[in-house]
């Protein structure tokens, strides 16, 4: 009776020590500028903001990931990013799933106000998310997903069955 006691007050004390620990650090990170790996980070703090005409987005073709931060609220992540002739789209995962909808809040959040800025080498462009369920870009976006991420081939029906999200990143229009 006596080792159950102690392995059950254990047990207790180690899962209440973890929460602990996951509450700070998610308190320390969402205070961090910018996001931390797979931890949403707080508002962009550094870099320099973007003003001239649109960018060649070509340049982003081979990279695997960059930064964003929501407006609404205010908060940043890594995710990967997307080239296809010249657009840049961000894909987002397991829409379908309760796990993916608990973890990923941002895709939600983004159909409400899709104002964010994009971070990429320390420089910070204003722009919007736009989430794409039938335009004829997805046919080679989701090809390019399925080269740079999966390894296999991504069917265009996770798209319209709601699984995966497609956003695109374009220029933030401006209220008159």
């Amino acid at each position: 009776m006596r080792i159950l006691r102690v392995l059950r007050n254990t047990g207790l004390a180690l899962l209440a020590l973890v929460v602990v620990i996951s509450l700070v650090l998610v308190a320390v990170v969402r205070v961090n500028d910018g996001p931390i790996e797979i931890l949403a980070g707080g508002p962009f703090t550094s870099g320099a903001h973007y003003s001239g005409p649109e960018p060649d987005w070509r340049f982003l073709h081979d990279r695997a990931e960059v930064a964003f931060q929501s407006l609404q609220p205010e908060r940043s992540r890594v995710t990967w990013i997307l080239e296809v002739d010249g657009r840049i789209f961000i894909p987002c995962g397991y829409m379908d799933t309760t796990w993916g909808r608990l973890w990923k809040q941002w895709p939600i959040e983004v159909e409400h106000d899709g104002r964010i800025l994009l971070r990429v080498d320390d420089v910070i462009y204003s722009r919007s998310l736009v989430r794409l369920t039938d335009d004829p870009v997805l046919v080679p976006v989701l090809a390019e997903l399925s080269s740079k991420y999966v390894g296999g081939t991504v069917p265009l029906d996770s798209v319209s069955n709601g699984s995966l999200w497609i956003f695109e990143v374009v220029p933030r229009i401006q209220a008159l």
